[in-house]
């Protein structure tokens, strides 16, 4: 008996459980974060043109207050500063402080760069120093290629207005700021491109630091720094400056 029994079983063919799935109704999906635009303006159906940046966003009134579940109320996030005052959520009106415009908050200096100011032979102008016999080309950067045929145009500083700082060097055969520092106030340096001629008038001649950029900043005034070695004092640099006379 208990062997047909088990015969009976195996011989029903086995079948694959049977399952219903329903779709949720379409009420009970979220609504979707982004919005439907339309091209009408100051409609009332929920298609229509919405402000949805954040210059439409509250801070929400805190927790508890009698609003604090009201919709439109708050402070609004990002309000129109353009002018002078604004509307809160509240109807007080905010007054914020009128910009700082001081001329001595404006950092104005001048500055020329060398492009499209270069003569044929490459250079960018010729340096006289009459005081020291000295006639030189100028040619940009201060690289030893540039060095070894004149004096280099510090490349961070301006070519013509402002500050123009030149190097050079102060011994060997291009030894041409050799004899920098034994000028004195009031020798003249005379400074040619293709801008035009200026003349400077020498009122700094000392040592500074290898380190030291502070005399090559950028100048409202019209201003020529030369900077060449100390001899046998690497960590030390000649400097004279002049400034622009009529």
């Amino acid at each position: 008996m208990l062997m047909v029994t088990m015969i009976t079983i195996l011989a029903i063919p086995a079948t694959a459980a049977e399952y219903s799935v329903n779709g949720a109704d379409a009420g009970n999906f979220g609504k979707p974060t982004s919005v439907e635009t339309s091209d009408v303006i100051g409609g009332t159906s929920e298609n229509d043109n919405i402000n949805r940046s954040k210059d439409s966003a509250y801070i929400p009134p805190p927790f508890g207050s009698p609003s604090s579940n009201t919709s439109g109320t708050g402070e609004l996030m990002t309000p129109n500063i353009a002018d002078e005052n604004y509307e809160s959520a509240d109807n007080s009106s905010v007054v914020y402080p009128a910009t700082e415009t001081s001329a001595s908050n404006t950092v104005s200096t001048a500055f020329t760069l060398p492009d499209g100011l270069y003569y044929s032979d490459g250079s960018l102008g010729t340096l006289k120093i009459p005081a020291l016999g000295l006639t030189v080309k100028v040619y940009e950067n201060e690289s030893l290629e540039s060095l070894a045929k004149g004096a280099g145009h510090f490349k961070s500083t301006s070519c013509w207005d402002g500050n123009v700082g030149l190097a050079g060097h102060n011994r060997g055969v291009a030894n041409h700021f050799g004899q920098i520092h034994t000028l004195v106030s009031g020798d003249r340096i005379i400074y040619t491109t293709l801008l035009g001629t200026r003349t400077y008038e020498v009122f700094y001649v000392g040592k500074i630091s290898e380190t030291d950029y502070s005399r090559l900043q950028r100048s409202d005034e019209n201003l020529i720094t030369l900077i060449t070695c100390v001899r046998d004092v690497p960590e030390l640099r000649w400097v004279v400056q002049a400034r622009e006379v009529n």
